[in-house]
């Protein structure tokens, strides 16, 4: 996949600009807080349809503005085609492939799919589940149609039984629909164990090796996907994980209506990171847990590429400022072979890449 141009109208501190894209590196440099994150946040937002930083579209317009528009210019593999984002700061955002209106945000990735690094993936190692999680559901929701329409359902049950469990006490008719929620999320549920125990499977076979590479051989990357207790194998299929998540759900039923919570589902999962056998996430220096975490994203680039027989967009945010010149030269050696975007403060290390200064919301050179 590449992209071959980008529009940007009233997005974050760009009020009008244009670009078009060399198929291997892509530089953006100049001083910091320029706007040359915000051009990555860009081109991730037209393969995931969100932004890795913003919560609702509406801060990714201009202040001042009410719309906000992106267009760009894609090579699937097969043929061209045009995306756009029309975001509203009152109102739904819009998105169209050649014209045609999508349903869900999903779709954007038929056309491009990205991987992004940046140096918040520093908490995918040493933060909470909630972050690993979000690591799955990034880049699964990209590979799997049927896995992004899923989540999107299981976070609505998922905020439907919550809000029954916190009211019953008041309002104890609301249990009455409990028993149905606690089904439909068990159903919906083991579709994500599913395609994340396969994931994880996939990811097994390209994070550890990367992980070598970079650290000199001197350390071994262990990953274990961590779900719910009953589900024996989560690579088993959609039918025998169903009947393990009741299986949890029937235990915990009691302990739920107490602590006016969901306790059981995949909303609980894990993966589960370990160097030289050490828990990463207690262990693991600022520098492991940044090895560990680059591992991660460039394994799934290369899941991504055995997939579809393509790379992915690599999108790599003021990352080579952070790693030693070993670390720096791997990256940049290892990123060959598709298109990539990264952000920098000085051009030089890059002999090769088109490169565009950025400065305070423009394109000046």
């Amino acid at each position: 996949m590449r992209l071959d141009a980008l529009t940007l109208e009233f997005w974050r501190n760009y009020p009008h600009a244009e670009l078009t894209f060399a198929p291997g590196v892509n530089v953006f440099y100049g001083d910091n807080a320029q706007g040359k994150t915000n051009l990555l946040e860009a081109v991730f937002y037209l393969s995931a349809g969100r932004s890795h930083r913003a919560r609702y579209d509406r801060e990714l317009i201009t202040l001042g503005v009410d719309h906000g528009f992106l267009t760009a210019q894609v090579w699937n593999g097969t043929r061209a085609v045009t995306l756009e984002a029309r975001l509203a700061r009152a109102g739904r955002r819009q998105l169209f492939a050649n014209g045609v209106r999508l349903r869900a945000g999903a779709e954007l990735a038929d056309s491009l799919r990205a991987v992004l690094f940046c140096p918040e993936d520093l908490f995918l190692v040493k933060a909470g589940a909630a972050e690993r999680r979000r690591f799955f559901d990034e880049h699964i929701c990209q590979l799997r149609g049927r896995y992004a329409l899923a989540l999107a359902e299981y976070r609505r049950l998922h905020e439907h039984k919550t809000r029954i469990l916190k009211d019953y006490p008041q309002r104890p008719d609301l249990l009455d629909a409990l028993d149905d929620f606690s089904l439909r999320m068990a159903q919906v549920g083991a579709v994500l164990i599913h395609y994340r125990a396969h994931f994880v499977r996939r990811l097994r076979e390209t994070a550890p090796a990367i992980h070598a590479q970079c650290a000199g051989g001197r350390e071994r990357l262990e990953l274990r996907y961590k779900t719910v207790s009953t589900v024996a194998d989560p690579l088993a299929g959609s039918r025998e994980i169903f009947e393990a998540l009741l299986e949890h759900q029937q235990s915990h039923r009691q302990a739920e209506l107490e602590a006016h919570q969901c306790l059981s589902g995949p909303h609980k999962d894990d993966l589960e990171l370990a160097i030289d056998g050490r828990p990463a996430k207690e262990y693991a220096s600022q520098g492991q847990a940044r090895t560990a975490a680059l591992a991660l994203k460039l394994g799934a680039r290369e899941v991504f590429y055995a997939d579809a027989g393509q790379w992915p967009v690599l999108l790599l945010d003021d990352v080579l400022s952070e790693l030693d010149q070993y670390r720096r030269e791997f990256v940049l050696e290892h990123i060959r072979g598709g298109q990539v975007f990264i952000t920098a403060c000085e051009e030089g290390e890059f002999p090769t890449a088109k490169k565009f200064l950025i400065r305070g919301g423009q394109v000046v050179a």
